[in-house]
């Protein structure tokens, strides 16, 4: 490293160490607030819901990095450029792309590590923060089902509930797909039904068997049928798990399952590619923010807190849209993923071109 990739380099670290801790303590303590009631209301014991806490922090992390980097970046060109002393290094010779690599390479290195995190750490964490949560609120012979979320029982039976009215214990469009030993699962569907403790009852329904080749060989329906549910509630709620609870190998996992089923898994064929594409929201906002400095010279540290959140709020807005698209089959769900992320590096390719114009 050179020197004023050393001095460059100095100059974003504590920024952003300062970043990561403060924006970290900031997202928990929207989360203690929301946790308080599950103490007061739900009479969930202080160790437990201390328990809660601790494992939402790695995914508390994961949203706090990208927006770290962007905010220390900004923040420390924005210092030099007040001082004048991004205009002295410019002066002599040293191009702008030049003087970011240590904070671009930096960034990179940060959205790998926001990958591994989402890959390794942050599904298993959550799964056992969600679990805690769902023990809270739900006693029911039933789990927290919501549209989207499916869970796995005994006998590697999977189970896939779209609304479900607690009041009344109905349940609305069920799917229970049956893994045997053949290449394709046995299918129950039924258009309502209601549960009890350990037993469903379903009505309207169909039930499907399919060869190896995926052809179907028995297909007959039903009035009324009752299906019995072997486990306890403790079990289930170990089982159901949400997108944000699985790494990517699991998602795929499901979709694959629940094609074969003739399900619409377009949402979660987005989310699987998506898991991929956001951990370079940090590396692509510095791209897009850094060469904003040089339009204001003189804006210092407001500048970057302005500029930080304007980026970061640019980029989940255009997410959520085009993961919209995706999502209701507009869009290819690979080409809804990464939209945003081509979007972004096309802008900041442009403005690093212009930087020393």
């Amino acid at each position: 490293m050179t020197i004023v990739d050393r001095y460059t380099a100095r100059e974003f670290a504590g920024p952003f160490v300062a970043a990561v801790a403060g924006f970290t303590v900031m997202l928990l303590s929207s989360l203690i607030f929301e946790l308080t009631d599950l103490i007061v209301d739900r009479k969930m014991p202080a160790a437990t819901v201390v328990r809660l806490l601790i494992y939402k922090i790695p995914g508390v992390v994961v949203i706090s990095l990208p927006i770290a980097v962007l905010f220390a970046s900004l923040l420390s060109l924005g210092r030099l450029a007040k001082d004048s002393e991004l205009k002295v290094l410019l002066g002599t010779g040293t191009s702008f792309k030049r003087i970011i690599v240590p904070i671009l390479t930096f960034s990179l290195l940060v959205s790998g590590i926001s990958f591994v995190l989402n890959e390794e750490v942050v599904p298993a964490s959550n799964h056992v923060a969600e679990n805690l949560f769902r023990q809270a609120l739900f006693r029911d012979p039933l789990p927290t089902v919501q549209e989207g979320v499916f869970f796995r029982g005994a006998q590697d039976r999977f189970f896939y509930v779209g609304e479900v009215d607690r009041e009344r214990r109905e349940m609305r469009r069920i799917l229970v797909y049956e893994i045997g030993d053949g290449a394709y699962p046995q299918m129950i569907s039924a258009t309502s039904g209601t549960y009890e403790d350990r037993v469903w009852h379903l009505r309207d329904g169909v039930i499907k068997t399919l060869d190896d080749e995926g052809f179907t060989v028995e297909d007959f329906g039903f009035e009324a049928m009752e299906y019995p549910m072997a486990q306890s509630l403790d079990v289930y709620l170990g089982n159901q798990k949400t997108t944000d609870e699985m790494t990517r190998a699991e998602l795929l996992e499901h979709i694959r399952l629940f094609k074969r089923g003739g399900l619409d898994v377009k949402r979660f064929e987005v989310a699987y590619h998506m898991k991929a594409s956001l951990p370079l929201a940090g590396f692509l906002w510095v791209m897009v923010g850094a060469p904003l400095t040089l339009r204001s010279m003189r804006g210092g540290r407001v500048f970057g807190v302005v500029a930080s959140l304007a980026v970061a709020f640019l980029y989940y807005v255009s997410a959520s849209f085009f993961q919209s698209l995706g999502g209701n089959g507009v869009l290819p769900p690979l080409v809804a993923a990464w939209a945003t992320n081509v979007v972004f590096l096309a802008v900041g390719l442009a403005l690093l071109v212009r930087s020393d114009r």
